[in-house]
């Protein structure tokens, strides 16, 4: 068996869980799927997975190998397989949370329908992470880490939590001066799955947790933002969200000194198994546009 098919095997037991699903999947005996990957541990020297009550996850060491053996594999694919004069053709589907889908994942597809005029691109703008299979969507933008070892992503950079209040509130209420004068004020609290109301803050390397009574609860982030501005409280937003609005002064970062955790923005797919011509150009001309936006650190 060569190393691709090894590759090829690995990433059958990822997306299936198993040995046995793997090998229908792949149709070959169960004993060489255990080969196989009995050969690739001993390549890479270290256990890819660890074997749960009901399936196979990946290791921290075999996460990290899954993301590059699926571009392994997606290069041989269209190397070998694709035809790169022909023109693209067809609908490609992309999701991205709502302000950074509408700020700058849209120029991006407005850019990608002028270089390829016979494509059609359906822009699906959600805040709630869809499943890209279930939904049949191409390409997905993801803020924050990802719960699916199975996605095949590219980190484009990373963002920040802010707190940030209006300019009104604060001359009326004043400004918060230390994590703990945070419950006394009124909150805009973003709720988009059921949780409790407290806001979590690192600070000197310890965690602080605050436990907030919102005088408004709202699970949209353009709520959140037309609120904050509206000067009706505390709000706890991503940096991205904001830029507009901390340069124009209509809101203003309320304890920067705050150890604010970095999220990554990744690009992510399905699977980099016979990714599509498509889906590749799209790929391509984001990671271009978003390296160079200022409202992604790229380190």
């Amino acid at each position: 068996m060569d190393r691709l098919d090894e590759l090829e095997v690995f990433i059958a037991i990822l997306d299936s869980g198993s040995l046995i699903a793997a090998s229908r999947k792949l149709r070959r005996s169960p004993p060489a799927i255990t080969r196989a990957l009995g050969s690739l541990e001993e390549r890479v020297g270290t256990r890819l997975f660890e074997r749960t009550t009901r399936r196979l996850v990946a290791t921290e060491a075999g996460s990290r190998l899954a993301q590059h053996a699926r571009r392994v594999l997606a290069d041989y694919e269209e190397t070998v397989q694709e035809d790169a004069s022909a023109p693209l053709r067809g609908v490609l589907r992309v999701t991205a949370p709502v302000v950074f889908g509408r700020r700058h994942i849209a120029p991006i597809v407005n850019s990608y329908l002028d270089q390829y005029p016979e494509m059609r691109v359906e822009l699906v703008t959600n805040d709630r992470n869809l499943d890209l299979i279930e939904e049949g969507i191409d390409v997905g933008v993801r803020i924050g880490t990802l719960a699916d070892t199975s996605m095949v992503a590219r980190r484009v950079g990373q963002v920040q939590s802010l707190l940030v209040a209006s300019p009104d509130y604060i001359a009326r209420k004043g400004k918060p001066e230390s994590i703990a004068d945070i419950a006394a004020h009124d909150v805009i609290f973003t709720a988009i799955r059921e949780k409790a109301p407290e806001w979590r803050f690192r600070h000197n390397g310890r965690e602080h947790i605050v436990a907030l009574a919102p005088r408004l609860i709202v699970n949209e982030i353009d709520a959140v933002l037309l609120a904050a501005k509206a000067g009706r409280g505390l709000a706890r937003v991503l940096s991205y969200q904001v830029a507009d609005e901390l340069r124009a002064g209509t809101l203003l970062r309320v304890l920067p000194e705050i150890e604010s955790p970095m999220l990554p923005v990744q690009l992510i797919v399905p699977s980099a198994r016979l990714l599509a011509a498509k889906s590749r150009a799209f790929l391509d001309l984001a990671i271009s546009k978003l390296g160079t936006l200022n409202v992604i650190q790229t380190s």
